[in-house]
């Protein structure tokens, strides 16, 4: 379904210049932006993909991943097409690389009415933007997350925090919680092999910290690419400057896509990072995509407040929003 975007001007001779992401692409008539789903017809800018759901699925919350909110409980999670970034190492790159431009676009009609409906009759307490880049679907997630919020649902993006701070701001009512890809802290990482820069990402961040969204962070350790203790140290360094509550997620690589050829990473590297978050003086820091590291401990009293396997909530010691041993306030939102 064709709808006219949000935040673009018309420039001289036709252009257009959208203003949803850093990116910030100058669109010549019947082109594209960078994210290959917007496009400039007729001096209009127009989203192509407003209804089309690429992907629906209910995920436990900790999939997104997000450790400290809602723990335990489902979230209906839905993508559409397309991405402001080109990450050779993206696990969902058949929807996320998809596009009107090389004619490969596709999803089945899906619209924001029918989301909140479904995660209401399936027992779900949020929505999920997630498994592309909910920025690009921008109009698509307002609109449904301004309906669940009308009707007592919680809205989650999973994003790789490239997007302006007029849109974030406009959604900021309706967005309760963010995780949000910090995939590296070197500049040339970004536009090698993501497409984007590194300081939009931060800035992100930061903004959704203050407008009060429940913020957790995820970086993919990639070996030989952003794996180096300097590196990783800075990361933690800069998520424990803005709250050493924030949740540090450390992901294992597996080989896909353009990435096919490298290794997964070592567990000893994810052990290290580990300890350099510690280092960094973060509370709470996960090891993703292997067994173990997946518990939340006290920042008290040090007991598993709540143990998992994998993206199970197996054990929860937690009564309402304090440490069932000691009475330590949870970092994190709880449920009713």
């Amino acid at each position: 379904m064709k709808k006219e975007a949000f935040f673009y001007k018309r420039l001289a001779e036709d252009k257009i210049e959208c203003g949803l992401c850093p990116h910030r692409c100058k669109i010549p008539p019947s082109k594209f932006g960078i994210c290959g789903v917007r496009k400039n017809i007729d001096g209009i800018l127009y989203t192509l993909f407003y209804g089309a759901a690429a992907a629906v699925n209910i995920d436990p919350i900790e999939k997104k991943p997000l450790y400290h909110f809602l723990p335990g409980s489902s979230s209906y999670s839905i993508s559409a097409p397309g991405c402001n970034f080109r990450c050779g190492f993206c696990q969902n790159w058949e929807i996320s690389q998809a596009s009107n431009n090389s004619g490969i676009i596709s999803g089945n009609q899906l619209m924001p009415e029918d989301i909140v409906r479904q995660a209401e009759n399936k027992g779900c307490e949020s929505i999920a933007y997630t498994y592309t880049e909910p920025t690009v679907f921008f109009e698509y997630a307002y609109d449904t997350a301004k309906l669940a919020k009308q009707r007592g649902l919680k809205n989650v993006f999973v994003t790789n925090g490239y997007i302006e701070k007029e849109p974030l701001e406009k959604i900021s009512p309706f967005l309760d919680a963010a995780n949000i890809d910090l995939k590296s802290f070197n500049d040339d990482f970004y536009m090698k092999v993501c497409g984007g820069r590194l300081t939009p990402v931060l800035n992100t961040i930061m903004r959704m910290k203050k407008l009060g969204i429940w913020i957790e962070v995820t970086t993919l350790i990639i070996p030989g690419e952003n794996d180096s203790e300097e590196e990783l140290s800075e990361i933690a360094g800069f998520i424990s400057s803005l709250g050493k509550e924030i949740p540090w997620h450390i992901s294992r690589f597996y080989p896909q896509y353009k990435f096919s050829r490298k290794e997964a990473t070592p567990l000893e590297t994810l052990k290290s990072a580990e300890m350099i978050g510690r280092k960094a003086g973060l509370k709470y820091v996960y090891l993703g995509n292997v067994a173990e590291g997946n518990n939340t401990y006290c920042g008290k009293c040090g007991k598993v407040i709540l143990r998992r396997k994998y993206f199970d909530v197996i054990e929860n010691n937690l009564v309402k929003n304090k440490c069932s041993f000691c009475g330590n306030v949870f970092d994190g939102v709880i449920g009713s």
